[in-house]
């Protein structure tokens, strides 16, 4: 299966630049290679290398078209984001994160990920393990109901899971038509609104692909990779990235409210990793007027700090 590129739009491009701020002979790792926008705008800003990760299988055509315009300046390795420090030894200068479904994933109907069009109900970013429509045919409706509250904050995900477990009594729910059917039963479409069943398929989505660990595992290992005065760029697009991304670096930046006032001070000054955090930045008005699929994206950034704790086992 080959992805196309012709539609994709690296999202906030200029401002993960003005964040990374690419410098010549430096090493960035872009830890959600996609459609290699990202990557592509590095290698082209700076004389550095970037080594880029994806854990979705259609990307490599991609990869390959870079490796033979960059050559060794470009290095792709398969795998998740989570895995950063079974993937990459060495320490580096920048990290890179899109968070979530890419436009290219969105493009591809046979991938199970929209619900606009008919298709298998997949949704694995690595085109391998369970899918969507095993979630929804074998989950308890007690707990597909939490995972639909959890992961996409969906105030009816009672109501949603009562009627998928009514519809799957008679047979499996297989696409994603048929499974947006039944949340528009509990949720009617209203015009200029968001679509109904955006939630659940978000939920279905970061449960599929592990999304919400894999982005927390992938953010320590980015930060213990870091070299001093590394930067770490990260777009997320929706409210439970977003809050893990603040959150970490709100911790990692001794800015945490739970921090004790009577702890010494130099074990919190010792604790601390990140700096320079910026706030959440959204995306300008000339990107939103192009690239509707913008709308939701805020980027953060951190920079690694002079201190070297260790790095976890």
């Amino acid at each position: 299966m080959q992805a196309s590129y012709q539609k994709h739009f690296p999202v906030m491009l200029p401002e993960v630049l003005q964040n990374l701020a690419p410098r010549d002979g430096e090493v960035y790792v872009d830890a959600t290679f996609g459609n290699g926008g990202y990557t592509e705008a590095v290698l082209r800003a700076a004389n550095c290398k970037v080594i880029a990760i994806d854990r979705d299988p259609t990307v490599l055509p991609r990869a390959k078209e870079l490796q033979d315009i960059y050559g060794t300046r470009f290095e792709f390795k398969q795998g998740c984001f989570g895995q950063i420090s079974d993937l990459i030894q060495s320490s580096v200068d920048g990290f890179m994160f899109d968070i979530g479904v890419s436009s290219m994933q969105l493009d591809q109907p046979e991938r199970g990920f929209s619900f606009s069009k008919t298709a298998p109900l997949d949704m694995r970013m690595s085109c391998s393990g369970r899918t969507a429509a095993d979630i929804v045919n074998q989950t308890d409706e007690r707990d597909l109901a939490d995972l639909i509250y959890k992961y996409g904050e969906e105030r009816k995900s009672r109501q949603i899971a009562s009627k998928i477990a009514a519809y799957r009594r008679n047979k499996p729910i297989e696409t994603t038509t048929e499974l947006a059917e039944i949340i528009y039963s509990v949720l009617h479409k209203t015009p200029n609104s968001i679509d109904p069943a955006t939630r659940t398929f978000q939920a279905l989505r970061i449960a599929v692909n592990h999304e919400l660990d894999e982005l927390e595992n992938g953010l320590k290992s980015a930060v213990s990779l870091l070299k001093p005065q590394g930067r770490i760029v990260v777009v997320s697009f929706h409210s439970l990235e977003d809050r893990i991304v603040k959150n970490f670096f709100r911790e990692q930046s001794g800015n945490n409210a739970n921090v004790s006032r009577y702890l010494p001070q130099n074990t919190v000054t010792d604790s601390i990793a990140l700096t320079d955090v910026s706030k959440a930045i959204t995306p300008s008005e000339q990107e939103l007027s192009v690239n509707p699929r913008s709308r939701s994206a805020k980027l953060r950034r951190a920079v690694k700090t002079n201190n070297e704790p260790e790095r976890n086992a």
